[in-house]
């Protein structure tokens, strides 16, 4: 039988990368941690990490042992809470993960419909890149997240260890936005290989990635004026004559006054953005009803905001 709290401490060392560093939090000794982990691995047979000079690394036995844990402790988590409604009849709470567009764009109208229809429900809304949203998921710290990929597979799979699911919401093409006096405004699409000449504006260090890998089989470098983090503050930038930028569709500025956009041809790349919730023993019928009223508000988006010419 697996001891949960030796699951614990495997969690902690896994986060902390460390026996000590993983003691001080669980107010341990280094000594102790040890033994609980030489127990886990004597109940299970095999070892769950590895020491070397780097610190303490994970055997994949070890991750599967630490996923384990954590979807314990989140399903713990979201009994604790259903307890605690059901013993103080406190107010229902869901809370929302969120990358910055989506938040901008998608998720308003879709709250603006789920609050009407459950009025005494209480929302939270984090503000989170997808690398750290999906793991606010799992821990149940957030009861669904608004996330996205780029060209591949999407960060959650079918039959996958993550305890999650992913749920496909649309796909959202990339843009050129340009000044609306460039040489190039008024045409309806573009190649990568007549931007050679281009300073470029970033709003996203991924999109950045992607262009240089882009721009590599065109057969020139990207020259870079701006590598931010904010699609917004990229558009401004654009409009005020600094360079031109790369934009999914859900992110072009509702404001479209000196820009114009254009699309990539051949296609280019194209983010897809999802929903992802947990897979629990009692699913939080809450999040089936935001994540219906997600999908209705996506098929009724209107037009892109910035339009071309």
């Amino acid at each position: 039988m697996i001891d949960s709290r030796r699951l614990q401490v495997l969690a902690e060392v896994a986060r902390e990368g460390s026996f000590n560093r993983a003691a001080a939090r669980l107010r341990l000794t280094p000594s102790a941690v040890s033994q609980q982990i030489s127990a886990l691995e004597r109940a299970t047979g095999t070892p769950v990490v590895r020491r070397s000079t780097r610190g303490v690394e994970l055997t994949d036995a070890g991750r599967v042992l630490v996923e384990t844990a954590e979807a314990i402790a989140a399903e713990l988590l979201c009994a604790e809470r259903e307890i605690a409604q059901l013993a103080t009849a406190r107010t229902e709470r869901l809370t929302v993960a969120t990358f910055t567009s989506g938040g901008q764009r998608l998720l308003p109208p879709a709250l603006t419909r789920f609050t009407a229809e459950h009025p005494g429900v209480e929302l939270t809304v984090i503000e989170s890149e997808p690398e750290d949203s999906l793991p606010l998921v799992r821990t149940g710290a957030a009861d669904l997240a608004l996330a996205y990929h780029f060209d591949g597979p999407p960060p959650v799979r079918p039959g996958d260890r993550s305890g999650l699911t992913w749920a496909p919401l649309l796909e959202d093409p990339m843009w050129i936005v340009l000044p609306a006096g460039h040489r190039l405004a008024g045409r309806t699409s573009v190649t990568v290989a007549e931007l050679a000449a281009e300073r470029w504006v970033h709003g996203c260090m991924i999109v950045g990635d992607l262009l240089d890998h882009y721009a590599a089989m065109a057969g020139y470098q990207v020259r870079t004026a701006c590598r931010g983090t904010d699609y917004q503050f990229a558009q401004s930038l654009v409009r005020a004559g600094l360079g031109i930028s790369m934009i999914p569709e859900v992110a072009l500025t509702a404001d479209h006054s000196g820009l114009t956009a254009a699309r990539l041809a051949p296609p280019g790349p194209c983010r897809y953005v999802g929903v992802a919730t947990a897979r629990r023993r009692r699913p939080n019928p809450l999040v089936d009803a935001l994540l219906r009223t997600l999908h209705e508000t996506v098929t009724a988006l209107p037009a892109t905001p910035l339009t071309t010419g």
